[in-house]
């Protein structure tokens, strides 16, 4: 069964080709009809499905559109054209700041955090103890996140998201700013999600990660997909110089 159904996901953003430093200005350059724009592409036409239980990975240079995809499918952009259906609940990780507030403590932030989730504010408190636990933070609960390493708020975002229990987990390299120790618990995570039939999309420049974990993978390059098949044969054409690291050498 398909969970996820992508079709023709465009997503454009208007680039101003002259930079505006004041409101006045900006309104003054509208009057005189000066502001001129350039459309920049980063999705073309991208359609895909993806089945219940399978890890995906994206991979490609950056700027390729993996990021702007998982944005979309976590509903924190729209597309520009296309559409798609998600089966269940999405639990996006793909930013250090969504959802978190630098002037807040650990804790204060795990109550917002757990809200924008949608998890009730009782059920946050009984389980507070748990995710600090995990995201091995415990003894900072009190310290403001302005203070906190960007892998120990990784570490607090994922720690918080997994107890939404989502049937898809959309992950934007979690594994850059994870440490030795972090690691396996994220490894950990994902085969009982597996096990349990869950979804799993995830960015990394690491193909390592990818091929170990991955069922399939999609090849982004300039916004396009380029390759969605079984992983090593995508890493395999990455690594050849199709759009990957070797590809301008």
């Amino acid at each position: 069964m398909n969970v996820i159904d992508a079709a023709r996901i465009t997503k454009r953003f208007r680039i101003p080709h002259e930079k505006k430093t004041t409101l006045f200005e900006t309104a003054l350059g509208y009057v005189k009809n000066q502001v001129t724009y350039e459309d920049f592409y980063a999705l073309r036409d991208v359609s895909f499905t993806v089945k219940r239980g399978e890890t995906t990975g994206l991979i490609g240079k950056n700027g390729s559109g993996k990021t702007t995809l998982l944005k979309i499918l976590g509903g924190i952009i729209k597309p520009t054209e296309g559409a798609f259906h998600l089966e269940g609940v999405a639990a996006p990780l793909l930013s250090l700041n969504v959802g978190f507030h630098h002037e807040l403590t650990a804790e204060e932030n795990l109550f917002l955090y757990g809200a924008i989730l949608g998890i009730p504010r009782k059920e946050i408190r009984e389980k507070l103890r748990e995710v600090l636990r995990f995201a091995g933070v415990e003894r900072f609960k009190d310290t403001k996140l302005k203070n906190f390493s960007s892998g120990m708020t990784a570490r607090l975002a994922f720690a918080m998201m997994v107890q939404t229990d989502p049937d898809i987990l959309l992950l934007d390299e979690i594994f850059a700013v994870g440490d030795k120790d972090f690691i396996p618990q994220c490894i950990s995570v994902f085969r009982d999600y597996k096990r349990r039939g869950k979804t799993i999309l995830i960015t990394s420049h690491d193909t390592k990660l990818i091929a170990e974990h991955c069922d399939k993978t999609m090849l982004l390059e300039d916004g396009n997909l380029i390759m969605f098949d079984e992983t090593r044969k995508v890493i395999d054409y990455y690594m050849n110089g199709n759009g990957g690291p070797h590809s301008q050498l």
